[in-house]
């Protein structure tokens, strides 16, 4: 069984196609031994789900953890220490549904609840405060779009060197040192366009991802797909996310 992040098909493709997918996040939560830091193996699982305005930007979070013997609980106080505690977060890796099955299973849980049932065990709801869209950048899209969005998205956790040269490539754009930005892409998606820089921010948030919506179709069917498409790559590579917020 491995304790690595999981690992994830070339970037490039994992943001081409909107696929229905379990909307639920899955983490792995590795067992600790007192001042030897985590232990090889996980000694249960996490499962999140985030709870959206329309726009797609955040509103709370909803969160279920399992440990053997102790069995299902709320979690809504390690959802924040995943990400704000530094001890918490060496402990804690983003995975699929399929790697958390395996888990549950190997340590005695039987078969994984589908996510319906999952969702049974939310019991301790994290609201995240949210306020309308701010301005960021020229009020008026570009000539042939009717709206232009901006969005951030916040991670936590740290991505190794060899990550970040992994993302530039598979995104095909470098990063660009005047915006500070260490990796960036673009796409269109229809007739809707979409570009992206990733970088450091802050010093308890370690990165946040600035994705820049132009639409011509009316209904923006292809910004939560997108949104979802980004962040899992993120999250491929180790990140935790935080929160999704709109500044346009």
């Amino acid at each position: 069984m491995t304790t690595e992040p999981f690992r994830a098909a070339p970037v490039s493709a994992a943001i081409e196609v909107i696929e229905p997918r379990p909307s639920l996040d899955y983490y792995l939560v590795l067992a600790q031994h007192g001042d030897r830091g985590p232990a090889d193996g996980p000694e249960g699982i996490v499962v999140e789900e985030f709870r959206r305005h329309h726009d797609f930007s955040t509103t709370g979070l909803d969160s279920a953890g399992w440990t053997p013997g102790t069995g299902w609980w709320s979690s809504a106080s390690l959802s924040r220490g995943m990400r704000t505690d530094p001890d918490v977060l060496v402990r804690v890796l983003p995975t699929w549904r399929r790697e958390a099955e395996s888990v549950y299973r190997t340590l005695g849980g039987g078969h994984l609840p589908d996510e319906t049932v999952l969702r049974t065990y939310f019991r301790d709801h994290q609201p995240i405060a949210s306020a309308p869209p701010l301005r960021l950048g020229p009020a008026q899209p570009p000539a042939g779009f009717h709206e232009r969005r901006v969005y951030r998205v916040l991670f936590a956790k740290d991505l190794r060197a060899e990550q970040v040269t992994d993302l530039q490539a598979a995104w095909q754009a470098p990063g660009d040192g005047t915006r500070a930005s260490v990796a960036s892409g673009h796409l269109d998606r229809g007739d809707d366009r979409f570009a992206w820089d990733l970088r450091r921010v802050g010093h308890t948030l370690a990165w946040a991802l600035d994705v820049t919506v132009l639409l011509r179709t009316a209904n923006a069917e292809a910004v939560g797909p997108t949104l979802s498409d980004l962040t899992n790559v993120l999250r491929e590579h180790g990140l935790i996310p935080v929160t999704t917020e709109r500044f346009s």
